[in-house]
């Protein structure tokens, strides 16, 4: 079982989700770990394959994103957890795109000093 690392405000955005949605989401995230593929998840576009996966959950009138990548070694990294802004559409957010970026290379970095960390 791989552990969940949580970059930047990714998890107490998640506690913040109703009640369900977290429920649904730490399922999911618990699949993740034991390496299998959630159904509610899909790659993220933009991010070059399938190393930025999105899990999507619904309620009556929201959308929910947990963003997370399994591509590196240390674990799963958790990005991003956000209420999609617009019911119209399917594109993410610009100001969310250029968050799980961020997130993306700090998760790159801590996961280069987990390496070492356990090199030494």
């Amino acid at each position: 079982m791989r552990i969940l690392i949580w970059v930047g405000s990714s998890k107490k955005d998640l506690i913040n989700f109703p009640d369900s949605i977290v429920d649904i989401v730490g399922h999911s995230l618990n699949e993740v770990q034991n390496g299998r593929v959630p159904q509610n998840a899909k790659a993220m576009k933009g991010f070059g394959g399938a190393s930025v996966q999105e899990i999507v959950e619904n309620d009556d009138n929201s959308t929910f994103r947990a963003v997370y990548t399994v591509a590196l070694k240390q674990g799963v990294y958790v990005l991003h957890c956000f209420q999609k802004k617009s019911v119209k559409g399917i594109r993410t957010s610009r100001p969310d795109i250029e968050l799980i970026k961020a997130r993306l290379k700090r998760a790159k970095e801590m996961d280069a000093e987990l390496e070492n960390e356990k090199g030494n």
